[in-house]
């Protein structure tokens, strides 16, 4: 079965990893080695981790300090010093688990934060390029400076990090803050309008899309020509405008946010889009199946298309959603987008504290593992045939296997034949061995690249 199945994992306020400023190293890696193990055991195949969350890192950064959720200072270094980035890739590929690095490409300070701003943070640094808005610092999108700096700062990633891909969610000019008069805020960019766009022939708010545009075409360039093979990821707003389709009603994110996600999917500036799809089925006018099928008909690239859905509603008090409702927005993804279904769950502490979720995702959505569906336009570097053998002692057998010269899997895919049905098992890349207490008919083994193409299987039958 092919299928991308992930969980957000928010680092901002603490939401999520780590689940507070105070715990030590120790208690932090113990923390995220449980939300991989529930990832892995629920045949999850991915996890998005967020590290940048404003102009902060979660990983050892020349460029900006770390970030006050792992020590609750910012700036300051965990004791004694990891690296949690490097960590998390690691962890998480010996479980099979893509790991997408997930960055706030303008936020540059959470309201939610609580210790000063560190010297090396870009308010400091560069204040030329950060604006105060109600609660908020925020890189100025209209700066071509800060388009620069946060390049900068994803590749830094890109290139010292074995990530599988780049993520940015809905944050790009920010959500509307408002003033003591409770009126709506305007944002401050009056200096950079007046320096890069009033003589551009552009409206305001078309230039503002503008210079999103032009960042995300930026990012999709450059992590493509670093690293060929690398993904980018694109989690919008769930609506592109009110009326699209025509039952739809609620925020314009192409007005407030001056995000134009439609044309991103159009012109194909990313390699899969996950829109918040936030909604429940019911009632049908504005409903998630109606704008996932919007969605997927406004897609000529055939991107991958992987909703991301409201798990955390699941039992959320009197007005929360039975665990049915997650089951049935995974299987009606699997119906809109057959060719390569998938969903990103909001978020991991949803499937960590809800008993009854998982319950119905290990029983229901998620009997099975899934590969990925593979990326046919990033570069195909499947592994080739592995050689394998079948140690056998009694009753019971061993099978192992060595990597072909050509190609470098990223998981293996096992098949196996008992009483005439095949089971399969998705393995992680280190693994290549594997106990049997009773001789199977057959079994097949091929690698699988980390764009999800597969490559030739070797078979093995009982008693030849």
């Amino acid at each position: 079965m092919r299928e991308f199945r992930a969980a957000w994992i928010p680092t901002v306020g603490n939401s999520c990893w780590p689940s507070k400023p105070t715990l030590s190293v120790a208690e932090q890696k113990a923390e995220l080695i449980a939300l991989l193990d529930r990832a892995a055991a629920l045949k999850l195949n991915a996890v998005v981790f967020q590290v940048r969350p404003a102009c902060d890192a979660l990983y050892r950064s020349d460029i900006e300090p770390w970030s006050e959720y792992l020590t609750g200072a910012q700036g300051k270094a965990p004791s004694p010093l990891y690296d949690p980035l490097e960590f998390a890739v690691a962890e998480a590929h010996k479980r099979g688990l893509e790991l997408h690095a997930w960055f706030n490409p303008y936020r540059a300070r959470h309201f939610n934060a609580k210790s000063p701003v560190a010297a090396n943070h870009v308010s400091r640094t560069r204040p030329e390029l950060v604006r105060t808005y109600g609660r908020y610092l925020w890189l100025d999108p209209g700066e071509p400076a800060v388009q620069d700096y946060s390049l900068r700062v994803v590749l830094d990633v890109v290139k010292r990090y074995d990530i599988d891909a780049v993520h940015f969610d809905d944050y790009f000019y920010p959500y509307e803050e408002k003033g003591p008069d409770g009126k709506e805020l305007p944002f401050p960019d009056d200096v950079s309008w007046q320096r890069h766009g009033a003589k551009s022939g552009l409206s305001r708010n078309d230039w503002r899309r503008r210079n999103v545009d032009t960042f995300i075409q930026r990012v999709n360039q450059a992590v493509h020509a670093e690293k060929p093979w690398m993904k980018f990821g694109l989690s919008p707003f769930g609506i592109w405008r009110p009326g699209h389709p025509p039952t739809i009603k609620g925020y314009d994110p192409y007005e407030k946010l001056y995000a134009d996600a439609r044309k991103w999917l159009v012109e194909g500036w990313c390699d899969y889009m996950a829109p918040q799809l936030y909604w429940a089925i019911d009632p049908p006018a504005q409903s998630y199946p109606v704008l996932l099928k919007w969605w997927a008909e406004n897609n000529p690239q055939r991107r991958h298309l992987w909703p991301g859905i409201n798990s955390l509603k699941v039992g959320d008090g009197p007005t929360g959603w039975k665990p049915s409702e997650i089951v049935r927005q995974i299987e009606l993804a699997r119906d809109i987008t057959p060719a390569a279904p998938g969903v990103i769950h909001w978020s991991h502490s949803a499937l960590m504290k809800n008993t009854d979720l998982q319950l119905a995702l290990g029983r229901e959505a998620y009997r099975q593992p899934a590969l990925p569906p593979a990326y046919p336009w990033l570069p195909n570097r499947a592994p080739g045939k592995p050689t394998a053998k079948l140690t056998v002692k009694g009753q019971q057998g061993t099978l192992t296997w060595t990597p072909a010269p050509t190609g470098e899997a990223f998981r293996w895919v096992v098949q196996v034949r008992e009483a005439g049905d095949w089971k399969t098992q998705i393995l992680p890349r280190g693994q290549m061995a594997l106990r049997f207490e009773t001789l199977p008919e057959a079994v097949a083994v091929q690698g699988v690249d980390r764009n999800g193409h597969a490559g030739p299987a070797v078979v093995l039958q009982k008693g030849r």
